[in-house]
């Protein structure tokens, strides 16, 4: 039988799956959970052992670029995944200290006043950034990808190791959720602060939001874990044009702004996801540091 060859963002989601497996044995409770991640697994690792089948084959160089877009399709999978931790009860208990932070932020210091003080302007420009972050992680792959086009060369390594930071800190994000089942402050608290300018952005990520989105938690935010963790993997890669690199920062911190004005998590979910896509950085740049040493 022919040895499974995974790229690094292979073997990332292929740990993520596993982690999955086994952590539902401890959420029994958990009234959605049964043997799906089972299945969900070894649906993956056919998947990968087929393509890395065929990528010794004639189609080595379609099967290569595919690979380099797959993680996009698995990372909606183990997101949907998540919906099987959703709990039957929420404890409302760290709800409730969260909600203090967003009191202090949005009202006491007026953070939700400031935005709306140009009428529909920011409110109009912090949607659209929540909505862009579905397709933020597809930007990066395509200007890498570029740049190999330019370039005359394509190198699949900058794609991989793009991948292998931002699925560290989106998964690193989704990996807590089952231990932190919570709700929206939009349905938990939907007095506190609410925003009073609505756009037609509003109303489509709401409408996305029912349509697609999971209810197992809110902690931490994987919206600005996976945003920051774009911008600081192209850091990583594109380091000498990082006009990109600091634009996605800027984004980064607007799609922060975004969660916490839009009621859709709290300011705890922001500041968690920012530090699980700093401990995937940092994890990478020591990765490589210790790997510049070996060599």
């Amino acid at each position: 039988m022919q040895q499974l060859r995974l790229r690094h963002p292979e073997w990332i989601l292929t740990g993520f799956f596993a982690y999955i497996v086994l952590l539902s044995p401890f959420f029994r409770d958990r009234p959605r959970m049964g043997v799906q991640p089972l299945f969900v697994m070894l649906a993956m690792l056919a998947c990968f052992w087929t393509l890395s089948r065929l990528a010794n084959g004639a189609w080595s160089k379609g099967i290569e670029i595919a690979r380099d877009w797959l993680p996009l399709l698995l990372i909606f999978a183990a997101f949907r995944e998540m919906e099987l931790f959703v709990t039957r009860d929420y404890n409302v208990a760290n709800e409730m200290a969260w909600i203090q932070w967003d009191r202090l932020l949005l009202i006491q210091w007026r953070l939700t006043a400031a935005i709306e003080s140009l009428g529909k302007l920011l409110p109009f420009y912090l949607e659209f950034c929540y909505l862009l972050v579905y397709g933020v992680a597809a930007f990066c792959v395509v200007v890498l990808l570029m740049d190999a086009v330019n370039s005359s060369k394509i190198d699949h390594r900058s794609v991989d190791f793009f991948w292998t930071v931002y699925l560290l800190g989106t998964l690193g994000a989704y990996a807590l959720f089952p231990f932190f089942p919570s709700e929206p402050p939009r349905y938990a608290f939907p007095d506190v602060a609410a925003p009073t300018v609505i756009t037609w952005v509003r109303h489509l990520n709401l409408w996305i939001l029912g349509k697609a989105t999971i209810h197992s938690g809110v902690f931490p935010s994987a919206h600005v874990s996976s945003a920051f963790s774009c911008a600081w993997a192209m850091f990583f890669v594109r380091a000498r044009r990082p006009i990109v690199c600091w634009a996605l920062v800027v984004y980064a911190i607007s799609v922060s702004t975004a969660t916490v004005y839009g009621r859709y998590h709290y300011a705890a979910d922001v500041l968690a996801g920012f530090a699980v896509s700093l401990a995937a950085a940092g994890i990478v740049y020591c990765g490589r540091a210790y790997a510049n040493r070996k060599s």
